[in-house]
């Protein structure tokens, strides 16, 4: 009696084929990623940017690579999700069109200190000066290092137009006239004026937004009496 032939690409190939197990293991993770990530590209709410969202400006920019370079994205989290706790506490969830600018976005997953998704414009620029320099000095019970080196740093704006030019690159809307202007706005800026700008500005047009559109309602409203 002959033996049965496995054929060539059955599950029980597989199982005995170590190798053949995780190149098949490979494609799969690769096509349901695509499967996931490529439609993305195509969603009108994942590539048009929200109300009020604009490019960084110079300053503001140099400051986000700031929060990069000093690992603040690794104890504060920039999304807000949608459950009531979070909502309550930090203001409206956070939409697709927010990051639309952002390369590489700053979600983040771990909360040490608070998410700062809306934390522009809630606290005035002097708080922020004296957080960066010593948190416990307006938030007491805060574990978070202090950056008094930040205003002992000038801003190095020598390649801030070839960082704006690669974010044209992949779809940041500067214009050649504030890429030439970018170097001039940060003569004399330190690196703690450019932290604060960055901060100063999180959240603070989708609240514009978000203002303005509930006073035209209220117009309307009100018109229409």
């Amino acid at each position: 009696m002959s033996k049965k032939k496995t054929p060539l690409f059955s599950h029980e190939t597989l199982e005995k084929n170590i190798g053949l197990m995780i190149i098949a293991s490979i494609v799969v993770v690769i096509f349901a990623g695509l499967v996931q990530i490529v439609p993305l590209f195509f969603q009108h709410s994942t590539t048009t940017p929200a109300p009020g969202i604009k490019p960084y400006d110079s300053l503001s920019l140099i400051g986000r690579d700031l929060y990069i370079r000093e690992g603040c994205v690794g104890c504060h989290s920039q999304q807000i999700r949608m459950l009531r706790a979070e909502v309550q506490r930090y203001g409206p969830y956070s939409v697709a069109g927010e990051s639309v600018y952002d390369h590489p976005f700053l979600w983040g997953s771990k909360r040490t200190g608070p998410d700062l998704t809306r934390v522009g414009a809630r606290y005035s620029d002097e708080w922020h000066r004296i957080h960066l320099r010593n948190p416990r000095d307006v938030v007491p019970e805060s574990n978070m290092p202090g950056y008094p080196w930040l205003a002992e740093r000038t801003v190095d704006g020598s390649d801030v137009q070839d960082r704006m030019k690669a974010l044209r690159f992949v779809g940041v809307p500067y214009t050649d006239a504030e890429i030439d202007a970018a170097p001039q706005a940060l003569v004399g800026k330190t690196e703690e004026d450019a932290m604060v700008a960055y901060l100063q500005g999180l959240g603070v047009a989708m609240r514009n937004a978000q203002l303005e559109e509930d006073a035209k309602a209220r117009e309307t409203a009100a018109g229409g009496k």
